[in-house]
């Protein structure tokens, strides 16, 4: 019977100097006269499994010319390892050929850059480095599933594609059946009573109008999904498709929101190190020194709290040349983030930010200058969530819609949501990718996606 590697690890006292048979790839192969030595990994698990054959077997010379990255299938016998740092290896008994692979396939085993890997994005999951990090993209997804289902929330699916603009900033994708040629036009303009849903469509840029309400259906429910936004940014965290979580919780205040934030963070991260041991070491280890120490150190920080005003006061006040001199009613840059984490020595809320900076739903606080909205800034990554309580108040959402110029007709049902047994209800959002960035070190939204669209680039 064909077993895993990850099962041959979890059982070794079991399967020692027992016969197994294990099916993958070759990683690497060293050759010697009489012997030979594989790298052998099924993908099962990080750790790899080294398999030794010799001479006396009858197809010796045949193995000796197996290629990395071919595929085999290899009956031996599970001993100990002479080895210190290696538990057991695999005596071969029998090594079969399932799949070749040419001299010149590209992941051979050598340092290769992030840039050249991404060129071979549909090989990369193959390297150390990409084994890690997508297994913890994995992981984390699960985590982030399981936080939520285990407490009770509705998994929202929200629609792809879109007639509404949640954040009003326009930086959406739009999507037609026109033949760009022949676009139809009716008095100057485009004809979209003619299109596939006969208006104007694009795909999401998020799901939170939608989920608020399934949250006033069900108290609690979230969205977990992919979303897309048209900028044309080449930055190292922006992507033009990553994927968003979108809790929303009715009955739920700014300080409720900020609590879920917290306890939701620090579950992912704990779930994180404790169910991929072998990959964390693995990036702390060569992506980023010490990021095991820090994520241990975030889940057991106690999260400070302070409004937007305090902030701006704190770093006013700091002996620093700023590069963006820091301003009452305006938004705070990078450097501003990284000096509060630091000025407070763990994660902080940011509270109360200025209305006219933030998004038309946000609930306007009594000076009428702020909103009940929240940002959270992490040490060595800066701002990873925001979110705020909405605006319940039919003529205060209304009124702020109106000051923003904006088309009410588009968006009745959610303003007849404050009408139909509407409540003080909450809600947050965290680009998963800005997550992984943080969880393994890998500094560049490219690597932590598996197939990043980002200006420029939609292969694969």
């Amino acid at each position: 019977m064909v077993i895993d590697a990850k099962e041959l690890y979890q059982k070794i006292e079991e399967y020692m100097n027992q016969e197994v048979i294990i099916e993958g790839w070759i990683r690497n192969h060293r050759r010697q006269k009489e012997f030979g030595f594989i790298d052998f990994s099924d993908g099962t698990c990080f750790d790899h499994i080294q398999i030794v054959y010799d001479n006396q077997l009858e197809n010796f010379e045949m193995i000796q010319k197996y290629h990395v990255g071919s595929a085999i299938r290899v009956k031996g016998k599970v001993v100990k390892s002479p080895k210190e740092n290696q538990t057991f290896e695999l005596q071969a008994i029998e090594v079969i050929l399932l799949g070749d692979c040419p001299e010149d396939y590209p992941i051979q085993p050598k340092k290769h850059s992030r840039e050249f890997l991404r060129e071979q994005a549909y090989l990369r999951p193959r390297t150390n480095l990409f084994q890690a990090v997508f297994r913890v993209r994995s992981i984390a997804a699960y985590a982030i599933h399981k936080y939520f289902q285990d407490r009770g929330y509705v998994y929202f699916h929200a629609p792809i594609l879109t007639a509404s603009d949640c954040e009003g900033a326009g930086e959406m994708f739009h999507v037609t059946c026109f033949d760009l040629e022949k676009v139809p036009m009716c008095e100057g303009v485009v004809d979209y009573n003619k299109d596939m849903f006969q208006t104007e469509a694009s795909l999401t840029v998020s799901g939170q109008l939608e989920a608020e309400t399934f949250a006033l259906a069900y108290k609690k429910t979230y969205t977990f999904g992919p979303t897309f936004r048209a900028e044309n940014s080449n930055t190292k965290v922006h992507a033009n498709e990553f994927w968003m979580i979108e809790p929303e919780i009715a009955f739920c205040d700014l300080e409720g929101d900020m609590e879920i934030m917290e306890e939701m963070l620090k579950y992912v991260v704990d779930y994180v190190l404790k169910n991929c041991p072998s990959e964390m070491k693995f990036l702390d280890q060569f992506v980023e020194k010490g990021l095991i120490e820090k994520l241990e150190k975030l889940v057991k920080s106690t999260f400070t709290r302070i409004t937007h005003k305090e902030t701006i006061d704190i770093l006013k006040k700091a002996d620093i040349k700023w590069e963006f001199e820091p301003e009452y009613g305006e938004d705070i840059a990078k450097e501003h983030e990284k000096y509060i984490t630091e000025y407070f020595n763990g994660p902080v809320f940011i509270t109360n930010w200025p209305k006219d900076i933030k998004a038309f739903y946000m609930k306007l606080n009594e000076d009428n200058e702020t909103v009940a909205a929240v940002d959270l800034e992490v040490p060595g990554a800066g701002e990873i969530m925001g979110g705020s309580q909405r605006e319940e108040n039919l003529e205060k959402l209304v009124s702020r819609m109106d000051e923003l110029g904006m088309d009410q007709k588009e968006l009745d049902w959610y303003i007849n949501l404050r009408k139909f047994g509407g409540c003080v209800h909450s809600g947050f959002g965290m680009g998963f990718e800005r997550l992984l960035i943080y969880l393994t070190g890998v500094e560049n939204i490219r690597d932590v996606i598996p197939y990043p669209r980002t200006p420029g680039n939609c292969e694969f």
